[in-house]
């Protein structure tokens, strides 16, 4: 039980954070869709992606949709930031660099082209589709009962840990070919990241704003996983630019990582609660998985982060997002998968990838879950009473993790190797 002054409200949205009404419409929904895996002809989850990209308009930037197969409602036609991002550095350790850079086109285009904000920040999700013509499209959704228009508090905000998968995509797509421009558009966003360095605690960076404008709630909380997310983009645009700040807040962000270790469980804490100080014991898989790949000697240093992972979080030849071990959660045993194979335990990264293709969905993607419901020990900002959840749909970002693990290309290096 968390202690009742504090409100452990969020850790990574990532397409979760959704109105409360929105979870009881999906829980209607996933109660009578299928467990079983697609029998379909698969082809490789490289594949799969690309073949996204070849579905869409021929030309210009685009954003994909992080649910493709959800025909209503507000998951219909969002394209989460978190999820584009994993897609186009896929679609690059793919050999796909030409597709990946319509994603990545579609980031720099959103940066210029907000409906209101003109300060180098992303949205945490936008419509999908392509993009270049005037302010880039919010998803939302009409609501009959209301008789109007709708858009969903948390995406419209402009979490900082999306801002640095955004700026690691951008740096993915970073070449001689393609100028600055990338390199550019990762330096504008970590500008706008830089404000939220914090110096309470143990420091690190607070998580950025929710809601729309012009007055969004500003989060005061810091996220493990936001933080290695951070110091990542920064330590790699550090090595782009020249630019010895950006090794700053990469160290910054990495101190607050190393902080957030808990020797007595052997594990990272999820973070911090809103005073940036109380940590949150909650334990998120991707919290042990991203400092091993994303953080220089970590996988040496916390390598027991595994075992704990093992004990605590394996279900089903599979990982759950958490304890519950309520089901596999695909997208997080495709990183542990990655994991795997990047410290060269290829037998284990091979049966974890079998446990991920079995989660193959009709469109050829792969199922979020094999759960109708998977909950993340998270609740929603808009009802504390009622839990963040996965669902069994087929989504980006369980299949970007899982062309990602097929490759063996680490996200946070965008190469084939650990830091």
């Amino acid at each position: 039980m968390l202690p009742a002054p504090i409100t452990y409200c969020f850790y990574r949205c990532r397409g979760l954070c959704l109105q409360t009404w929105i979870v009881a419409t999906f829980a209607i929904m996933m109660a009578s869709a299928p467990l079983q895996a697609s029998t379909a002809p698969k082809t490789s989850a490289c594949g799969y992606l690309a073949g996204l990209i070849d579905k869409a308009p021929p030309s210009g930037p685009l954003f994909l949709p992080s649910y493709p197969t959800v025909e209503s409602g507000p998951l219909h036609g969002a394209a989460y930031l978190y999820d584009n991002a994993v897609a186009a550095i896929a679609l690059v350790g793919c050999g796909e660099q030409d597709k990946a850079y319509r994603i990545g086109s579609a980031l720099l285009w959103a940066i210029d082209n907000d409906r209101t904000w003109h300060d180098g920040r992303l949205r945490n999700a936008y419509a999908a589709g392509v993009v270049g013509n005037g302010p880039v499209k919010l998803p939302g959704w009409w609501d009959n009962t209301q008789n109007k228009w709708l858009e969903d508090r948390y995406q419209v905000g402009s979490d900082v840990g999306n801002m640095a998968w955004a700026m690691l995509a951008l740096l993915s797509l970073d070449d001689v070919n393609a100028g600055s421009r990338f390199r550019d558009g990762a330096a504008r966003l970590g500008a706008w990241v830089a404000q939220w360095a914090d110096t309470r605690g143990t420091g690190g960076f607070t998580g950025g704003t929710f809601g729309h404008e012009p007055t969004p709630e500003v989060r005061t909380w810091k996220s493990t996983e936001h933080n290695t997310d951070l110091a990542a983009a920064f330590g790699l645009l550090a090595i782009r630019t020249g630019d010895s700040r950006w090794r700053d807040k990469a160290t910054v962000a990495e101190y607050f990582v190393n902080a957030m270790w808990d020797p007595a469980c052997a594990c990272f804490a999820a973070g911090t609660a809103e005073d940036g100080v109380t940590h949150n014991p909650i334990l998120a898989l991707d919290a042990q998985v991203w400092p091993l790949i994303a953080l220089h000697g970590a996988v040496e240093k916390f390598a027991s982060a595994i075992t704990t992972a093992e004990q605590r979080m394996s279900v089903d030849e599979g990982f759950s997002y958490g304890e519950d071990r309520d089901g596999v959660w695909t997208e997080g045993t495709g990183q542990m998968a990655l994991l795997m194979k990047l410290l060269g335990r290829i037998g284990r990264a091979d049966s974890l990838m079998a446990a991920v293709e079995s989660q193959r969905s009709p469109d050829g993607g792969f199922y979020a879950t094999t759960a109708h419901e998977l909950p993340t020990g998270f609740v929603l900002d808009t009802d504390p009473t009622k839990q963040r959840l996965y669902f069994r749909l087929s989504h980006l970002g369980a299949a970007s993790w899982a062309a990602l693990a097929e490759r063996g290309f680490n996200p946070f290096t965008v190469t084939k190797g650990l830091p």
